[in-house]
């Protein structure tokens, strides 16, 4: 049973955003390219993870904390009389683990080894349990999902699961009984209390209003929207996007990127900065939110 999905996180939405409004630094953009990979990774694990039979408990991406030590679970799967801690890799060619240090082979550039992550994590996570006065045994693994990854010299004593070991891991899984009672979903509600929102190792590229490009821009091509009665029309490559819900659109983009800054209508007309009257932002606005302060002074919640 699945008790939390998996969705973009803050930092790769803003990346989504930021990297149409301003020019990403090369850095900046690998960041970026890491964020959009691994989260393609998770998603196809998790399609995986919805075949499981039984009676199991799947929660998709945690952030938790312990004694100010911060942790991330990319999958928790609460089974009878195992959790298993899942870490997802979505690494792509060839690799090589020598020493425990992790290489790519095409570069020779050396990597952090996500076993030391893992670690890290159970470890945590069994500090965790003991507050929480659980005594269930943690299994964890890390799962290289890409199906063109490959790892030579893979020590068989690592809690690594290669590719072509998924299949098989999930149908051990399958095969093995599971009937929960009270105290596992108890245990999984607590955990889910503790999931925490605001990640403290996001990492963002400095950005201000003033110097960010204004305007509505496509979601196919990222090119600027011209409306035409109501609808925006992409010249480029010919999306269409209702006036009213591309509006919308951006205004959630405002509100994510600049969540100090009131919400009002001057200010989405000069985001979207488009050859649209301010009096459809406002009627926008007006029916979407509620507004709050005087006439002159009128913002949105």
């Amino acid at each position: 049973m699945l008790l939390k999905r998996r969705f973009p996180s803050d930092e790769l939405w803003c990346m989504r955003y930021l990297n149409t409004r301003m020019e990403l630094t090369e850095k900046e953009k690998q960041h970026w390219a890491n964020l959009e990979k691994g989260y393609e990774g998770e998603v196809k694990f998790d399609l995986l993870t919805e075949k499981l039979t039984e009676e199991r408990l799947v929660i998709h991406d945690l952030l938790l904390e312990v004694n100010n030590s911060y942790f991330q679970i990319d999958t928790l799967i609460i089974s009878e009389s195992m959790i298993h801690l899942i870490e997802i890799k979505n690494f792509l060619g060839d690799w090589q683990l020598e020493s425990d240090k992790l290489y790519a082979v095409n570069t020779g550039r050396e990597y952090k080894n996500p076993v030391y992550q893992l670690k890290r994590s159970a470890a945590l996570f069994r500090q965790l349990l003991q507050i929480l006065k659980q005594t269930i045994p943690v299994e964890a693994s890390i799962i290289f999902i890409n199906p063109e990854f490959t790892l030579y010299q893979a020590p068989m004593d690592q809690p690594i699961i290669l590719p072509t070991q998924i299949n098989r891991f999930l149908k051990d899984l399958n095969h093995t009984p599971s009937k929960l009672h009270e105290g596992h979903r108890k245990l999984a509600q607590q955990l889910l209390s503790l999931h925490q929102t605001k990640n403290p190792y996001t990492i963002l590229p400095d950005y201000h209003f003033d110097r960010l490009k204004k305007g509505m821009y496509c979601l196919d091509c990222h090119s600027l929207l011209s409306p035409v009665h109501r609808t925006l029309v992409c010249e480029k490559c010919g999306g269409r996007e209702k006036l009213e819900q591309a509006i919308l659109r951006n205004i959630r983009e405002f509100k994510f990127l600049f969540p100090e800054r009131k919400l009002t209508t001057q200010g989405i007309y000069e985001w979207c900065k488009a050859d649209i009257s301010k009096r459809t932002y406002s009627r926008v606005l007006k029916k979407n939110f509620t507004a709050r302060g005087s006439t002159s002074n009128t913002y949105f919640v």
